[in-house]
């Protein structure tokens, strides 16, 4: 999502050597896809003490949870289909590639939206092909809808309670990815200046509640 591919993620996950949330490429593919968790060098969301995570990203859900395949956000314009994102060689987030801007990714080693944990949307804010799904996400409001249809049939409604600004050098892993007991949704993308290199400083991350 950013004009530089790989330095979006690189502020989302502490683990991920570099990688600044969606916006940009994966460092890893050098492309302009966007790597969600990685920010910087911060923690993957393997390491923020949630269990069992590992397993879910072999499988990229628990066996009886329906998978995610839609997402659509009225009040901005988003309407689009969800692949699967795991995580890179390097143990960073992957990020949609860059040809599929328009389309955002659901991050598989988080939770499944609708269950207990916090589930991660992932798209680019533009890339070298133009803008992308998550462009106009700065301008989604408190109380927003997002809905997700799942592989079921089923749409879940979510609010959105907030949203923040961050340095990818400050990416709040545990606050985005971190383990807690209720039904929340987290989307990401790029956000802020440019570097001297071109790429995004800040990610921007919505908050948003089962509802």
């Amino acid at each position: 999502m950013s004009r530089t591919p790989p330095s979006l993620w690189r502020a989302a996950l502490p683990v991920l050597a570099c990688l600044a949330l969606t916006g940009c490429s994966s460092d890893a593919s050098h492309t302009d896809a966007s790597s969600s968790s990685a920010p910087g060098s911060h923690n993957s969301p393997k390491d923020t003490g949630s269990k069992g995570t590992e397993k879910r990203e072999t499988s990229g859900k628990p066996k009886s949870a329906a998978s995610p395949t839609h997402v659509s956000i009225p009040s901005i314009g988003v309407n689009s289909s969800l692949m699967r994102l795991g995580l890179n060689e390097d143990g960073t987030v992957q990020v949609p590639p860059a040809e599929k801007g328009m389309t955002a990714g659901w991050y598989t080693g988080g939770a499944v939206p609708g269950e207990r944990g916090a589930a991660v949307l992932i798209g680019h804010n533009d890339t070298r092909f133009g803008r992308a799904v998550f462009h106009d996400l700065k301008k989604i409001g408190k109380g927003a809808d997002i809905a997700i249809r799942n592989d079921r049939g089923a749409e879940l409604h979510f609010r959105v309670t907030g949203t923040e600004t961050v340095s990818k050098k400050a990416f709040p892993t545990k606050r985005v990815y971190g383990a807690t007991n209720e039904r929340v949704l987290r989307l990401i993308t790029c956000d802020g200046s440019f570097d001297a290199q071109g790429h995004p400083v800040d990610n921007l991350i919505v908050y948003a509640a089962r509802s």
